[in-house]
C-alpha cells in the first residue's frame, strides 16, 4: 500500500550524510549558483542595516538550509557582511542570530558539525557574537516570534510544494507535469504553486520586521518558453524511468501511477503575481541567471563523445538522486533507487547526445523583497 499524500511530503528532504550520493557531495550547481548570487544577497544585508539602524542583535534565518556546507557558506556571507558593515560604520559590533530551518527529517546533525568547524576558526571577536541553531518545521506555517527577523535567506527551496496537488488522477503516465500534458494537470501545480507561495509571504509578513529583507533563490522557467517539452525534463526522465521498472516488473504500475513529485518551477510572471497579490512585501528586485548543472569531467581528448555523455549522465543521476532519493523510498522502498538512477544516467546520456541538449532545470530566479 502507498503512503497517503501528506506523509509523503512529510518525507521530503535531500539526502542526508556525506556519501557519494549526498546532498552535501553532490549539490555543487546549488553553491555555483550561490557564489553568482551574493553580490545582490551582500547588497540586501547592507540596505537592511541602513533602514533599520544597526540593531544591536540581527536575527538571520535560512529558509529551506538543507544539510551540507551551502548553508555555512549563504550564512557566513551575510555574518561577515553585518560586522564588516558595523566596523565601517564605527559601531559596535551585534550579535547575530542565524537560524537554520528545514524539515525534521532534514540531515541537520551534518549542517551542525560543519558550522562548528568552521565557528572554530573565527577571530574570537566575531566568533563570541554568532549564534547557529535549528529550527525544524514547514516554511509554509508560522516558525518564529511575530516581528523577530530582519533578514531572511532561502535557496532552492521555494519550488518545493506544501503538498501533492489535487486534481492529478488522470496523470497516470509521468510523476509530474509531461509534455504532452492534460491542461488540468498544468492548472493543478500552478495553482498549488500560488496557494503555497502566497501562505509563505503571508507567514514571513508576520515575522519579519518592517523594512526587513528577503532574498528568495528557486528554480524557475522562462516566460518564452510556456510549457515545452524542456520544460520538466528532469522529472520526464524519471517518469520514463519507473514505468520502465514497472514494465519490467520491478514496480507495480498502480505505484507509479499513484506518484507524484510536489514541485513546481514557477516563470517570473506568476512569482510577481503572487508577491503583488498578496501585498505585503515590496519587490526590490528579480533577476534570472542561466546555470548548467557542473559536471566534473576530466578525460583525454581521444575519449569518445558517447562515453562523456555517459559520464555526464551518472553525473546527473547522481545529483537528481540527492534531491529525490527520500521521497522516492518512502513511496517505493528503497529496493528499487539503484535501478532507478542508473537507467536514469542512460537516459540522461541520449538525451544530452541529441541536437547538443543541455540538462534542465537551468533557469534560476532570484528575488529581493522589502517588508511594507
Amino acid at each position: 500500500m502507498s503512503p497517503s499524500r501528506d506523509s509523503l511530503v512529510d518525507a521530503l528532504s535531500m539526502k542526508g550524510g556525506t556519501g557519494d550520493h549526498s546532498y552535501a557531495t553532490n549539490s555543487h550547481y546549488q553553491r555555483s549558483v550561490f557564489y553568482e548570487i551574493q553580490p545582490l544577497v551582500i547588497e540586501n544585508v547592507r540596505e537592511m542595516l541602513l533602514k533599520n539602524g544597526f540593531p544591536g542583535c540581527i536575527k538571520v534565518a535560512d529558509l529551506g538550509c538543507s544539510t551540507g556546507q551551502n548553508t555555512v557558506l549563504a550564512m557566513s556571507a551575510i555574518a561577515y557582511t553585518i560586522m564588516e558593515s558595523y566596523q565601517q560604520t564605527s559601531k559596535n559590533p551585534p550579535e547575530i542570530d542565524c537560524y537554520l530551518n528545514d524539515l525534521p527529517e532534514n540531515d541537520f546533525n551534518t549542517t551542525f558539525k560543519l558550522f562548528h568547524s568552521f565557528q572554530e576558526k573565527l577571530k574570537p571577536d566575531v566568533k563570541g557574537k554568532w549564534f547557529v541553531s535549528g529550527v525544524p518545521g514547514s516554511f509554509y506555517s508560522r516558525i518564529f516570534p511575530r516581528k523577530s527577523l530582519h533578514f531572511v535567506h532561502s535557496a532552492f527551496s521555494i519550488h518545493w510544494l506544501s503538498k501533492i496537488p489535487d486534481g492529478l488522477e488522470s496523470n497516470t503516465k509521468s510523476i509530474h507535469i509531461k509534455y504532452p500534458y492534460p491542461p488540468n494537470v498544468y492548472k493543478s501545480y500552478l495553482n498549488q504553486f500560488k496557494n503555497d507561495f502566497t501562505l509563505f509571504l503571508k507567514m514571513r509578513s508576520e515575522e519579519v520586521v518592517y523594512n526587513g529583507h528577503m532574498v528568495l533563490t528557486f528554480v524557475g522557467r522562462k516566460v518564452s518558453n510556456g510549457l515545452s517539452k524542456d520544460c520538466f525534463q528532469v522529472w520526464s526522465l524519471l517518469s520514463d524511468c519507473l514505468l520502465d521498472l514497472a514494465s519490467e516488473g520491478f514496480v507495480n504500475i498502480s505505484m507509479v501511477e499513484s506518484f507524484n513529485m510536489p514541485f513546481y518551477n514557477p516563470n517570473e510572471e506568476e512569482v510577481r503575481e503572487v508577491i503583488l497579490k498578496e501585498g505585503s512585501f515590496e519587490v526590490t528586485k528579480i533577476e534570472k541567471f542561466d546555470h548548467v548543472v557542473p559536471y566534473k569531467i576530466d578525460r583525454d581528448e581521444e575519449d569518445e563523445e558517447q562515453s562523456l555523455q555517459l559520464e555526464a549522465g551518472i553525473k546527473h543521476a547522481s545529483w537528481a538522486r540527492c534531491i529525490t532519493e527520500p521521497l522516492l523510498v518512502a513511496h517505493f522502498g528503497d529496493a528499487i533507487i539503484e535501478q532507478v538512477f542508473d537507467k536514469y544516467a542512460h537516459y540522461m546520456a541520449k538525451y544530452l547526445s541529441v541536437s547538443n541538449h543541455r540538462p534542465n532545470m537551468t533557469l534560476v530566479i532570484v528575488v529581493s523583497l522589502t517588508r511594507k
